[in-house]
């Protein structure tokens, strides 16, 4: 199985212990591309210097709603510069555990998704409880290229998502008993979908309790494809795809042969 690990969070003291050892097995287990994922100045800094370290693992830089009183214009335009940063995010409206006032929360999201269409990166869009907010501010800012990571909302919105031109992903929260998501999941197009652990975050119902880690995307993919009645080889191709496009990944770096080596034009 082809996968692509749209969002983790690699960086953070739950994987000190076996970070690299658990990257190796990730790249020996069919997922061939990690985002890994920042949410405020520390994580989009330690993002970016993980992705350094690893030729298919890319970093976001991004104030989460939950740090939106720390912001730091200055930090997102210097990393969006980066070549290993794909995306703006991890961004948005939490109006559940409200941890930023409301106001600092929209001016901060507001703020990022312009740097975004200034710097042409696409958004990884955080949104709990907040989903027209969320909505009005991407369309006010004129972001074309948003995904909504772990993606919470009905029927209805997701097809506001659709209809905007956006992207929808899933974690292995669609595998829990109290999931709401079928429906979402069956009307989504084969296109506009991407899969994602948000590890250590959200482990697949199999798992929880349990540190999750990107080695659990495949049960995401199997969940969709039980869903959508096809086969999760299919599922984790067209996510791999999409995904692949959605981030726009560089082709790798080809070392020059010995003819063209050294040869100055």
């Amino acid at each position: 199985m082809k996968l692509f690990e749209t969002h983790a969070h690699l960086d953070l003291p739950d994987f000190d212990a076996d970070r690299e050892a658990l990257i190796t097995k990730c790249f020996s287990q069919g997922i061939e591309y990690i985002i890994n994922i920042g949410f405020n100045k520390e994580t989009s800094l330690s993002s970016l210097e993980l992705a350094k370290k690893h030729l298919h693992i890319f970093s976001t830089v991004g104030f989460h709603p939950h740090d939106a009183t720390d912001f730091d214009a200055e930090v997102v335009k210097r990393l969006a510069r980066e070549k290993k940063v794909l995306a703006i995010g991890e961004i948005g409206l939490d109006f559940f555990r409200n941890l930023s006032p409301f106001p600092v929360q929209r001016e901060v999201f507001a703020n990022q998704a312009h740097l975004a269409v200034e710097y042409e990166l696409p958004v990884v869009i955080h949104d709990r409880e907040a989903h027209q907010e969320c909505y009005k501010i991407l369309k006010e800012e004129g972001v074309k290229e948003a995904v909504f990571h772990c993606f919470s909302g009905d029927i209805i919105f997701a097809q506001q998502v659709l209809d905007a031109g956006w992207m929808i992903s899933f974690t292995g929260s669609i595998t829990y008993p109290n999931s709401q998501l079928d429906n979402v999941i069956r009307v989504v197009p084969m296109d506009r979908f991407m899969i994602e652990t948000d590890c250590p975050y959200l482990p697949p119902q199999q798992h929880r309790g349990k540190r999750n880690s990107p080695l659990y995307l495949n049960l995401i993919a199997e969940k969709i494809a039980e869903i959508k009645g096809i086969s999760p080889d299919e599922v984790a191709e067209t996510a791999f795809h999409n995904a692949f496009r959605f981030f726009r990944i560089p082709p790798d770096p080809v070392k020059p042969s010995h003819h063209t080596a050294g040869h100055k034009k």
